[in-house]
């Protein structure tokens, strides 16, 4: 073989040492051809199968105009074609824009114009949402996904995927890609009204499956339960693309039903299961956890809140041959960083654990200087994981990024041993249920209520939400508003997941000499609100 140039040499030098998302599944596919590696529902795919599907499909998109970097949104519940099209996504080098299925259609509407989004792919069920969200804009190409072929409810103006690729190829696309280029946009709520935009390029999110194939002691032999929400970066890229990297099998639930996690836990012989604390609790209170065979499972893990003390006692008690991890992170590291160990449960008890593989942590001061043990200050971070920056928001990237660490926004403390403990979140971001919600989103609505003075929105221990919405209201002299006005009036603007759970009527908010609100007095003045 004779090379002219060097750029000659240069380009397939890049494509043997190439390591995208689309080639991590085919690896996987070449060391286990035939084993299991999705089922969802009724349906199975082998590792063969399901690599000759993400080629239809790609080949299918392909085919139709979708390039390198074009925007595609897509909006579904779990299924085998969310994992299907998230793979085919990424052999074509266009980039997956997954959303949140409990928005408003404002909000979903926000996105796509903010992205730029030039193709919708979603199930029936949100076809009507993402016609109505896409008013106005320029969509290429819209497909129905978890649509049979033949479906006779399937909508005339959008094309089946099932039906469009069973005639396609099967053989892999050969498109110039490159680890650095965008694989994915997770739009987080952050701290303001609007959402940001997480550019998460292959490098960032395989760098990062590596990390928790390590460090959350993720084998091949492990069998996968995926309930919670694939749109979410928890699933999909500390479970869902980590188990597939070492070859695992999953099983792919459409919601997180306790009664359907035991049922599946029992069948299908799940080994591994990620839960945020409050579905933990919710399997750990069903009438079935005591009559389902639970003994296959040996690993669990936890995130996106504290798991309190007494649930963990209750779980080693009731599982004791399961070991627990809790995982701590946020969408823009891809979004693991640390983790604490099954041996630390319960002497780190709220730890959020060590740094894990491929990141660097430390606290720093206002000034970005590092403190020491115990005290107080912001955790930031130093990773391949890193997000490329915030879509179309280089003054918040470089806010981010500020002395070339990517600054979290959550206040830490780091102990002599190097374990991490989370304070607090700088800005005011509420944990509900493992959802993040601007609290600020939230106060600028119950603002546009008539009568309403001031409000402050906090979040308050709750023993099934962890953090549960809380709105602390002053209403204007002379004017009475009831608690059940204020959520009626939340309910109408805001998505189901960011309406308060409780309402205080007050006549004043603490504050500081500046006129801050100190919501910390609020927080310490409600916190029992749920046991009124």
């Amino acid at each position: 073989m004779k090379l002219e140039t060097n750029l000659e040499v240069d380009s397939i030098v890049k494509r043997a040492r190439r390591n995208t998302l689309g080639d991590l599944l085919e690896r996987t596919k070449d060391r286990y051809p035939t084993k299991v590696a999705i089922r969802y529902g009724e349906k199975q795919l082998t590792y063969k199968e399901l690599d000759e599907q993400v080629n239809k499909s790609a080949n299918t998109f392909h085919e139709a105009g979708v390039k390198k970097g074009d925007m595609i949104s897509i909006l579904s519940k779990n299924s085998l074609d969310f994992i299907i099209v998230n793979f085919a996504l990424a052999r074509i080098g266009a980039v997956m824009i997954p959303l949140n299925y409990m928005l408003k259609v404002k909000d979903i509407a926000y996105i796509l114009d903010h992205a730029r989004v030039t193709g919708l792919i979603t199930s029936l069920e949100y076809a009507p949402v993402m016609d109505e969200a896409a008013k106005g804009l320029d969509i290429k190409y819209r497909y129905l996904m978890d649509v049979e072929k033949n479906d006779q409810k399937a909508l005339s103006h959008w094309k089946v995927l099932a039906q469009e690729r069973e005639a396609k190829s099967s053989r892999a696309l050969d498109i110039d890609l490159d680890d650095d280029d965008l694989a994915h946009v997770l739009y987080t709520s952050g701290t303001e009204s609007k959402p940001k935009g997480v550019m998460l390029t292959h490098k960032s999110i395989i760098s990062e499956y590596v990390s928790t194939v390590v460090d959350a002691k993720m084998e091949t032999d492990d069998v996968v339960i995926h309930a919670l929400p694939l749109y979410h970066s928890a699933q999909l890229h500390v479970f869902l693309g980590p188990s597939i990297y070492v070859g695992s099998s999953g099983v792919v639930l459409s919601a997180a039903s306790p009664e359907s996690i035991l049922k599946t836990i029992e069948e299908e012989k799940v080994t591994s299961l990620f839960c945020p604390p409050t579905v933990w609790i919710g399997l750990l209170r069903h009438p079935d956890f005591d009559k389902r065979d639970l003994s296959s499972l040996r690993k669990g893990y936890y995130g996106a809140a504290i798991m309190p003390r007494e649930v963990i006692k209750e779980l080693s008690e009731r599982l004791p041959h399961m070991k627990l991890w809790n995982c701590y992170g946020q969408t823009e590291v891809a979004p693991l960083v640390t983790v604490l160990q099954p041996e630390d449960q319960l002497s780190k008890l709220g730890s959020a654990g060590k740094p894990i593989l491929n990141c660097q942590t430390k606290i720093v001061d206002e000034n970005d200087q590092e403190v020491g043990a115990n005290v107080v200050g912001e955790i930031v971070h130093r990773t391949p994981h890193a997000m490329k920056g915030y879509l179309h928001d280089s003054e918040k990237t470089a806010e981010a990024f500020r002395n070339g660490w990517f600054h979290s926004g959550d206040l830490g403390v780091m102990d002599e041993e190097g374990y991490i403990t989370i304070v607090d979140r700088k800005k005011d971001m509420i944990n509900t249920g493992g959802v993040n919600v601007s609290s600020r989103e939230v106060e600028e609505v119950i603002y546009e209520m008539e009568g309403v003075s001031e409000v402050a929105v906090i979040g308050v221990p709750d023993d099934y939400w962890i953090e549960a919405i809380t709105a602390v209201v002053v209403p204007k002299a002379g004017v009475t508003i009831t608690k059940s006005a204020v959520i009626d009036f939340c309910k109408d603007k805001l998505s189901k997941f960011k309406v308060p759970k409780y309402i205080a009527i007050t006549n004043e908010l603490p504050k500081n000499p500046s006129g801050k609100i100190l919501k910390r007095e609020l927080r310490d003045l409600y916190e029992n609100i749920a046991n009124e």
